[in-house]
């Protein structure tokens, strides 16, 4: 029998997508190489007593420490000559994740720079020096103690965790990272002109990438009360933000946009030997690709101020713990109420962190406490009444607090609606007022001495915890409906964080007040 001989186009073909295929197996191993060859790396922990276990990046809980260096080198002199600044400078951005070990949550902690800790003994890998253990030093001047491995030994003294990988970056991975992907959207209450970080935003929602993100990102004096809080949260809404443009975009099922990123950030990057690698660090994405924007979790460790020296902070023992003791078991920050292994619900809960000014000084956030014996919000003989369900029944005269409601949803009479609701619970005062433009996100804010007004307004609407901001109005309350809150009578729910833990989740739309600098 005669055999059939193939065309001979489908030969010519058959041939040039074999030499398709090996020049593009050639052209991506010479661009890993070409990465791998920009990456710098770091041992991993300097802690003279470092024991760790091998980890399975693939099924194993992973924590991977990000730090945020100040280190001025490579910079031209763009961003001055701070002398705490020279070499690995220090880490002014801290924040712990886990990725858990079922690929369905990812869990981020924003440590404050100003958080007074003990740094145990480090090793200086380059010189061989010992570092003695520093009794209540200032965490971020443990990158300055041989290099990042010395923080990684600092955060699991901490956490009682074993911190696996770290990831430091710096002022030009932030630029070229956030310009890469097309910016991430933000949004401000009012417009920013920070003359400090060179901030310059229109109130409203914008898209920064570059210079401009690197500004957001650092920042001291443009939101809150211009310290560590005000910063924390507007990183933390940051990150949120790009999370849901890069699950959006399919990003990280897209590998072209993957190396693209990774090319962006490895000229800047330093990690610890295991993730020098690149597909260890393509590995990462895959572990995070499917989880529910719900599930990523930003929170605020714990803080309050020392007394010794009101500018620096400490962390809450018992709440911080019963944070990390969730971490450690592999647990959910976002789970609700009712208790279990592993969960936030069903523990005591976890107040705000303190305020600490990030050059060092430590403001106090405008509010708190109402006075029980005089002043607005006080407790009188009538009270808040139609409270959320198990909410404490609020010490203040419900009828006799100025509320403003504005509209900012773009949508018909939402202050009416929503004044009127609310003076069917009691609050007397609750009346329409003027807005201008829009806003992605309802927010209560308040004047000084009406916090616990706003929380317990809060409550009744079911606005989350980041979006309840001091200032934005000169006297009482003013709730600002915006466009996730076109209908109805509270809120639609979003995970949210459990047990008083302060912070937001990836699928929350948040905005900053500004720090009135």
């Amino acid at each position: 029998m005669r055999t059939r001989r193939a065309p001979l186009w489908l030969k010519v073909a058959a041939a040039g997508l074999a030499a398709a295929l090996v020049a593009g197996v050639g052209f991506v191993g010479v661009k890993l190489f070409t990465l791998r060859s920009s990456i710098v790396s770091a041992p991993l922990n300097l802690g003279t007593d470092h024991t760790a276990l091998p980890v399975d990046r693939g099924t194993d809980p992973l924590q991977i420490l990000l730090l945020g260096t100040d280190s001025r080198a490579n910079t031209g002199g763009r961003y001055g000559g701070d002398p705490s600044s020279t070499g690995s400078g220090n880490s002014d951005v801290m924040m712990l994740m886990q990725l858990s070990a079922d690929r369905e949550r990812v869990t981020v902690v924003s440590l404050p720079r100003d958080l007074l800790t003990t740094i145990p003994a480090c090793t200086d890998p380059a010189t061989g020096e010992v570092y003695p253990e520093q009794q209540f030093s200032q965490l971020n001047m443990a990158l300055s103690y041989g290099g990042p491995g010395c923080t990684v030994a600092a955060v699991n003294e901490l956490t009682g965790l074993e911190v696996d990988h770290f990831m430091m970056a710096d002022f030009n991975a932030v630029k070229e990272l956030t310009t890469v992907i097309g910016g991430v959207d933000v949004c401000v209450n009012e417009p920013i002109n920070d003359t400090y970080s060179k901030l310059v935003l229109p109130a409203g929602v914008s898209t920064v990438q570059g210079e401009q993100a690197l500004a957001f990102l650092r920042t001291r004096h443009a939101f809150g009360d211009g310290g560590d809080r005000g910063r924390v949260r507007a990183q933390q809404s940051f990150l949120a933000s790009m999370a849901r443009k890069l699950t959006s975009e399919g990003t990280l099922t897209n590998v072209p946009r993957l190396y693209a990123i990774a090319e962006a950030v490895a000229r800047n990057l330093t990690v610890d030997e295991g993730l020098a690698q690149i597909p260890s660090l393509l590995a990462l994405a895959d572990r995070v690709k499917s989880v529910d924007l719900g599930k990523v979790a930003f929170v605020s460790l714990p803080t309050t101020l020392y007394e010794p020296d009101p500018n620096r902070l400490v962390m809450k023992d018992e709440e911080g713990q019963r944070l990390f003791q969730i971490l450690r078991e592999d647990g959910d920050v976002t789970a609700e109420s009712g208790g279990g292994k592993g969960t936030a619900g069903g523990r005591p809960a976890a107040t705000s962190e303190a305020d600490g000014d990030e050059d060092g000084s430590t403001g106090g956030e405008a509010g708190g406490a109402v006075d029980e014996a005089a002043g607005p919000g006080t407790a009188d003989a009538g009270t808040a009444s139609g409270t959320a369900d198990d909410a404490e029944e609020p010490a203040f005269d419900a009828a006799a607090q100025p509320v403003q409601v504005l509209n900012e949803s773009g949508t018909g009479e939402r202050a009416q609606d929503v004044a009127a609701h609310l003076r069917s619970l009691g609050y007397d005062q609750a009346v329409p007022a003027p807005a201008e433009g829009t806003s992605p996100a309802t927010q209560i804010l308040y004047a000084e001495g009406f916090e616990e007004v706003a929380r317990a307004l809060a409550a009744q609407l079911g606005v989350p915890e980041p979006s309840v901001l001091s200032g934005g109005t000169q006297d009482g309350v003013a709730v600002v409906v915006g466009q996730d809150f076109t209908s109805g009578t509270k809120l639609a729910d979003t995970s949210g964080l459990a047990g008083g833990l302060s912070g937001q989740t990836a699928d929350q739309v948040t905005c900053q007040q500004s720090g009135g600098f």
